[in-house]
């Protein structure tokens, strides 16, 4: 259905806007380079106000950049009108017609295009079959749920066999469960069709269960570029460490650089294999731990001694909150029904998983 796949390359994009207050100018976007493959789905995952929708907005071509290049498939499309692309974008608003059906809504696109009855019709029940909703073709928007009518906005944007699909947090008015399983959709559908996209949200999670690669952005620049497991076990700053999961950042001491890292946590001496570039003997630095980069011990017989505060049982694991010297760090027991779990108010020792660890400078 969807023609071959496009790349993506922005180069030194800038979009710089007039600061309200007349106090200058505003860097939303500041020299961003990326390159995006043909059938790749990439998502720009930042804090709100970090440049992701302006960048999409770029590329979509409501937005034109102050500086820089924007080209698809090796085209300049930099100065091109939105309709001149060959892009089509999911809003977060649904921005579905009230007065036509499912299928008119889906069809649209095709009519301004002049492509004749018996194909639009074709075409439709296709795309509706793809999202699950050709049993509601003839139904009125209003009339579905949330999660139906972002899946009418979505068949609306591929029917028209874009080169680029654009996706600006179209999962945000959904709940939980209806999130969950409109990612678990999205990444089917664009794997399905090969088709090249851009997804833009502030939602780890999303970022991480859908993307090939992640952009993380922050005031205007990217910080960090990698695929989900990259971007989670190999955090290039604390600021990406803290963004992207759950983690605790204990202050140690800097023995030794080589290979390794030697570091000192109380009177303990660890090797750690990962750890920050261009780290010094004479910086701050912070022990990166996840939730299951470490393991609950007998007290006295781990690195660090807390108390257990809570005990919050998720299923398959266990959330143990411990305070300690250094504030209160979680711990993730997998398999709880197996494990010896320490109840609320038990001394404990914690663990630290050297492999499952990193050192990163302290930037606060």
């Amino acid at each position: 259905m969807i023609k071959t796949s496009a790349s993506v390359k922005l180069e030194n994009i800038t979009k710089i806007f007039k600061d309200p207050a007349g106090k200058g100018e505003v860097y939303a976007v500041n020299d961003v380079n990326y390159e995006i493959q043909p059938g790749e789905l990439i998502t720009l995952l930042g804090p709100s106000g970090c440049g992701k929708t302006t960048t999409l907005r770029m590329i979509a071509g409501f937005e034109l950049p102050t500086k820089g290049k924007i080209i698809i498939s090796n085209q300049d499309v930099t100065q091109l009108p939105p309709n001149k692309r060959d892009t089509a974008t999911v809003f977060q608003s649904y921005g579905l017609f009230p007065h036509m059906t499912v299928f008119e809504n889906v069809a649209y696109g095709l009519k301004l295009r002049k492509i004749n009855k018996n194909e639009i019709e074709k075409r439709v029940m296709q795309t509706l079959d793809m999202v699950g909703l050709k049993h509601l073709a003839h139904r009125s928007p209003s009339r579905l749920s949330g999660g139906q009518q972002q899946r009418v906005a979505l068949a609306r944007s591929i029917i028209v066999e874009p080169s680029v699909l654009l996706l600006d947090e179209p999962l945000s008015n959904l709940d939980a469960l209806l999130r969950e399983q409109m990612r678990i959709e999205i990444r089917r559908i664009q794997k399905t069709l090969g088709i090249t996209a851009v997804y833009v949200t502030h939602d780890r999670v999303e970022a991480m269960s859908l993307s090939d690669r992640i952009v993380l952005m922050d005031s205007g620049k990217i910080i960090q570029t990698g695929t989900p497991n990259e971007i989670y076990e190999s955090p290039e700053s604390k600021f990406v460490a803290g963004f992207v999961g759950k983690v605790a950042f204990i202050n140690i001491e800097i023995k030794e650089i080589s290979e390794n890292i030697t570091i000192k946590l109380e009177d303990k001496i660890l090797n750690i294999k990962k750890f920050q570039k261009n780290l010094t003997l004479e910086d701050k630095a912070v022990l990166m731990c996840r939730p299951e980069s470490m393991k609950i011990a007998e007290f006295g017989k781990g690195h660090i001694d807390g108390i257990v505060k809570n005990n919050v049982y998720l299923g398959n694991s266990i959330e143990s909150f411990i305070e300690t010297k250094y504030g209160e760090l979680l711990v993730q027991i997998d398999n709880p029904s197996q494990k010896t779990v320490y109840s609320e108010g038990q001394k404990v020792g914690i663990e630290i998983v050297p492999e499952l660890s990193k050192v990163l400078k302290d930037q606060d």
